[in-house]
């Protein structure tokens, strides 16, 4: 294949899954891969109340993955699913392969909730789910940080945003789960 034809192929693929993103309808229709490589959606999720975290392994917040998997216990039965998104847009606090990080988050954290591919989360190759949660909140901007995380409600609408800083066993982040789940 020409060089030329092949950059301007690759351009066209690039745009449209760039645009993805912005012409979704919902959530729900965002392609995505699970950790294990599996092509996937969040329409299982339909009806759930969602708690989604970008993660990485080697951070300051990293011990977040405990509390992200007790909160996901406590409130599974009622509806809501902890959903777990790996990235290396801050420090390389997040090097590993996506096997790499399920067996660390399994072995280490005893986690259970769902885990999907490494991705950006961030600048202007942020995966489209990041593109849609950032321009549907109404906190705009970026990512500041790992374990930023957005809570969507069960029809899809973002119904939160949460700093790193905000542990999973805030009582704000909590409430917030409460009156979703209601």
């Amino acid at each position: 294949m020409n060089h030329s034809l092949f950059q301007k192929i690759s351009i066209v693929a690039f745009a449209s899954f760039i645009s993805v993103a912005a012409t979704a309808a919902s959530i729900y229709e965002i392609p995505l891969k699970t950790i294990d490589g599996k092509d996937t959606t969040l329409k299982e999720y339909k009806g759930k109340t969602l708690l989604i975290v970008n993660t990485a392994s080697e951070c300051g917040y990293t011990s977040q993955y405990k509390g992200l998997q007790q909160t996901y216990l406590k409130y599974k039965d009622k509806g809501l699913v902890v959903l777990g998104f790996p990235s290396n847009d801050f420090g390389g606090q997040e090097p590993g392969s996506n096997k790499e990080i399920k067996k660390f988050c399994e072995l280490k954290f005893k986690t259970t909730f769902p885990m999907f591919e490494k991705n950006p989360v961030k600048g202007s190759n942020k995966q489209p789910l990041y593109q849609f949660l950032i321009s549907n909140s109404k906190e705009k901007g970026e990512i500041g940080w790992n374990f930023e995380k957005f809570l969507v409600d069960r029809t899809g609408r973002i119904a939160g945003r949460f700093k790193s800083s905000v542990e999973p066993d805030n009582h704000v982040l909590l409430d917030a789960i409460e009156l979703e789940l209601k």
